[in-house]
């Protein structure tokens, strides 16, 4: 069964081939969105291609409903979008996907029940698919080639979907043990100061002091974690032990 979390229904128009129907519900459950309508699907339902190419996802499957017209499938909606390569003749509001899914979940929010229109992989929705949704999603794709396969935009609306409800962290850093004090830092430039210093570093004499500033400088600007910091300070105790033991 589907969760019990509102969230938009995505609407599969004729689609032709069982492979892309798969891919579609894989896409989805990507991200949280196990809804799915597919009406008049070319190769009948159900269909095995779907569901080996839907592979964990089969549960969107299952749940599927199957109609026989754009119109049945949209019929207890309150609000639909129809993802297009372009506006057409129609006079719609127009979304980019980031706008519909933001613009889907604020309906959502308030009690409406919306669905997304996607349509044959060949040539995409026909004018009457069209005029049966409230507003069109357009992808800024190359005009040159503006095609989409059909899991793909899918994928596209199901990411933005995401964004929409769930704030998304734009960067963020894989840690692996603990960030580096800066008494750790201090004393890992004091190490190495010290050891160029007797190594005759910095010269001439004249420009050692601000030679001596700017590997602070560099020390400070570097994201060091506490391991880092043991690393670099046995690098240089191994390396004047092989000069020593050199000499």
């Amino acid at each position: 069964m589907p969760s019990e979390q509102p969230k938009p229904i995505f609407v599969l128009i004729r689609p032709q081939m069982g492979e892309n129907i798969g891919a579609a519900a894989r896409a989805m459950l990507n991200f949280g969105l196990d809804r799915m309508r597919i009406s008049s699907p070319r190769d009948g339902w159900p269909n095995q291609k779907a569901v080996a190419m839907a592979s964990g996802a089969g549960r969107v499957l299952d749940d599927a409903q199957i109609c026989k017209t754009t119109a049945e499938a949209v019929s207890d909606c309150t609000y639909v979008y129809a993802t297009t390569a372009r506006p057409r003749e129609l006079t719609k509001p127009v979304f980019s996907p980031e706008a519909a899914m933001r613009d889907a979940f604020a309906r959502i929010e308030t009690g409406q029940k919306v669905a997304v229109l996607f349509g044959p992989e060949r040539a995409g929705m026909e004018n009457d698919d069209i005029a049966k949704a409230n507003a069109i999603v357009t992808v800024p794709v190359n005009p040159e080639f503006p095609s989409l396969n059909l899991a793909q935009c899918v994928l596209l609306m199901g990411y933005e979907w995401r964004r929409a409800r769930e704030e998304v962290v734009d960067h963020t850093v894989s840690m692996e043990g603990d960030w580096a004090e800066q008494i750790e830092i201090e004393k890992l430039a004091d190490h190495y100061e010290n050891r160029m210093q007797d190594a005759g570093f910095f010269y001439p004499e004249a420009k050692a002091a601000n030679m001596k500033i700017n590997l602070r400088n560099l020390w400070s600007r570097m994201p060091l974690t506490r391991a880092d910091v043991q690393m670099l300070h046995g690098v240089l105790r191994q390396m004047v032990r092989w000069k020593e033991r050199g000499d």
